[in-house]
């Protein structure tokens, strides 16, 4: 075995991320150790099957790889501070934002939008977990180890480094020969069926398990956005896993299909990537949309204006999203008609998403207005948000595309878009559910101390890039010079990157002050809430709802506040059916990891042998018989006793 394919060379940043990474394995171990602690974490966390605890795992997951994706874009910023840096040689330099890309989207604002999914989805709609819980659980750890398999790569071969949309031929073996990309294909294709199962999970979820009453049209607005985000990532993720099938044939069998010679199509990735892509854009965006709806109607006190043709407006989105991919072509040769068709169906996905403004306008107009923190995150997207679609319509003239495309000027909308349209979204809504979860709120006063800092910083960090992108700087450059005049917009944008840090270290710290300080609320209603996840206990008992609740209106738990409406037609407790918990979910993605890893340096017999492992894991899945247990109602009754005294489960 060649052990040099395994080494990175070269980067005192390399070896350094290789100490730190050492050094915190070593930490964990000792400390699940000396704590005591590895019983609890199998019994509880790598076994779990309950929507909540996943939800979390999701979340800190997310968190953890914003870290490692805010460090990508914080080398980027600083090697382009200033003319002629020399932070980063061209190499290392492409595979940052190779990896910052894939990070952010894939392995950050995903899992986040599906952590909140699953925690909220199931009290909003009233169940008492997803349809499937170990499939949610398979779920997960794919999406984790595929995830843990694409950051290791950074110390063990070489990250990825033809973008993160991996463009034929520099993604082929003729131009990036190490294994770089061979994690690339790999690693999006674990987490990628781990969020295919996903999709299914939560469509079958949301049509089957509604409480009582609740028909489609009173779904909460956040339910809506996920069963339809949901229905694009069935039909959108699949054709992404083929696309990452043939490339891995490519790479690791001699296929011809992305060549540039013997009848491969370099194009037909491109094409079938953003097939992919830019409904993933929605698939993030969409919920964001859901969590918007949902913070305004509750600080705005009314109900969401314009309920209907917001549904409409969505399921538009949808359609139209699997209608523009060829936009992020225009300047390949594609001819006059077909820049026209996709220039206008561009265009087009404007007017539903404008739809959606103006009615989060309209219910803010003589709304009794609470300016909590993630009420100004959520008011701080609208204006934001608004110029990234302005500029979005800009680029979609083809002819004026020609003149933007491959400059900072795309990277500019493209940012204006996704951090308003999704990581504000996901930090409002991490401050607005918070409570639910853990039973506390987060302090205000830090969170909008780090509110401040970040939508400034943004604002700082990105506006610049739209004057570099007229001036002529194109993206993916890794160096310039002085004569360019690219400088002082450049380090005003570092500038702001490091105004970016500072807002997500107090966002972090606010995480630890408030675990520590906080009081704990005992309302279980701490924002004066509309809809059903309210209307159980914080923290969440296992079971979520004791009884389940009848839903007669769109806002149920207001009306019951407000209307007098009950929520409840039962009064005495049923023992209630759960799930039991497994570890076969854990170890299907543990082996699922290794097989990856295999590939990826194509030793074929331990892959053989992992592969072999998987088709015994899903056996002995297929073939178990455990039906879960039952809550019996003694104890059902005992735990909401507690719980109504504000005591722990």
């Amino acid at each position: 075995m060649d052990l040099d394919k395994f080494k990175v060379h070269g980067e005192p940043l390399i070896y350094g991320a290789m100490i730190s990474i050492a050094l915190a394995t070593i930490g964990i171990l000792v400390g699940l150790t000396y704590f005591k602690k590895w019983g609890y974490l199998w019994r509880e966390w790598l076994t779990t099957v309950d929507h909540k605890k996943i939800g979390i795992m999701y979340i800190l997951a997310a968190l953890l790889m914003l870290f490692r994706g805010g460090v990508d874009a914080m080398m980027m910023r600083l090697q382009t501070a200033a003319p002629e840096m020399k932070f980063l040689d061209a190499q290392h330099y492409n595979e940052v934002f190779t990896t910052h890309g894939l990070i952010m989207i894939l392995f950050m604002a995903m899992p986040f939008i599906i952590g909140l999914m699953n925690v909220i989805i199931p009290l909003q709609i009233g169940a008492r977990d997803v349809a499937f819980p170990r499939l949610n659980a398979v779920s997960f750890w794919l999406f984790f180890m595929g995830a843990m398999l694409l950051n290791i790569s950074f110390v063990i071969g070489g990250s990825p480094d033809a973008g993160w949309s991996a463009y034929f031929p520099l993604a082929s073996l003729e131009f990036s020969p190490t294994v770089g990309n061979n994690y690339y294909s790999l690693a999006l294709q674990i987490s990628g069926i781990g969020t295919l199962i996903t999709g299914v999970n939560f469509i079958v979820t949301i049509l089957k398990m509604r409480a009582p009453g609740m028909t489609l049209m009173k779904m909460p607005m956040f339910t809506w956005s996920v069963l339809i985000t949901n229905v694009i990532i069935v039909f959108a993720f699949p054709v992404l896993t083929v696309a990452l099938a043939m490339m891995m044939f490519d790479r690791l069998f001699g296929s011809q299909f992305f060549t540039m010679a013997n009848g491969g199509m370099d194009m037909l990735w491109a094409n079938l990537f953003w097939v992919w892509g830019h409904p993933e854009v929605y698939i993030v965006i969409l919920p964001a949309f859901g969590i918007y709806s949902e913070i305004i109607a509750t600080f705005s006190k009314k109900n969401l204006y314009g309920y209907t043709s917001m549904v409409f407006s969505m399921l538009i989105i949808s359609l139209l999203s699997f209608l523009v991919w060829a936009h992020h072509f225009y300047t390949m040769g594609q001819g006059a008609m077909v820049n026209s068709f996709f220039s206008i169906t561009t265009m087009a996905i404007a007017v539903p998403t404008g739809v959606k403004i103006f009615n989060w306008l309209f219910t803010l107009r003589k709304g009794r207005i609470t300016f909590t923190t993630p009420m100004l995150y959520t008011l701080a997207f609208i204006p934001i948000f608004t110029i990234g679609g302005v500029t979005g319509v800009m680029l979609a003239m083809a002819s004026a595309d020609y003149q933007y495309h491959n400059t900072m000027f795309l990277v500019a909308h493209f940012h204006y878009v996704l951090i308003p349209g999704a990581v504000f979204a996901v930090i409002a809504g991490f401050h607005y559910w918070f409570p639910k979860v853990f039973g506390f709120r987060l302090n205000e006063r830090l969170g909008k101390h780090a509110f401040w800092w970040i939508i400034i910083s943004f604002n700082v960090t990105f506006f610049p890039m739209f004057f570099l992108g007229l001036m002529g700087m194109t993206r993916r450059l890794y160096t310039y010079s002085k004569e360019s005049g690219f400088g002082p917009l450049n380090m005003l944008s570092f500038v702001g990157a490091v105004g970016l840090a500072i807002g997500f270290v107090i966002l972090v710290y606010n995480i630890y002050w408030s675990t520590r300080y906080m009081p704990r609320d005992t309302t279980n209603d701490p924002w004066d809430g509309r809809t059903l996840e309210w209307a159980t206990h914080s923290p969440i008992p296992l079971y979520n709802f004791a009884i389940v609740p009848k839903v007669e209106t769109r806002d149920a738990l207001w009306s019951a506040k407000h209307d007098n409406i009950p929520l409840y037609t039962e009064t005495k407790y049923t023992k209630i059916h759960m799930p039991s918990n497994t570890g076969k979910p854990f170890i299907l993605g543990v082996v699922f990891f290794f097989l990856g890893f295999f590939l990826v340096f194509s030793m074929w017999i331990p892959a053989i042998v992992s592969g072999i492992g998987i088709l015994v894991v899903l056996a002995f899945m297929s073939f178990d018989k455990d039906q879960g247990y039952y809550i019996p109602v003694e104890e059902i009754a005992a735990t909401e006793k507690k719980l109504m005294r504000g005591e722990t489960v």
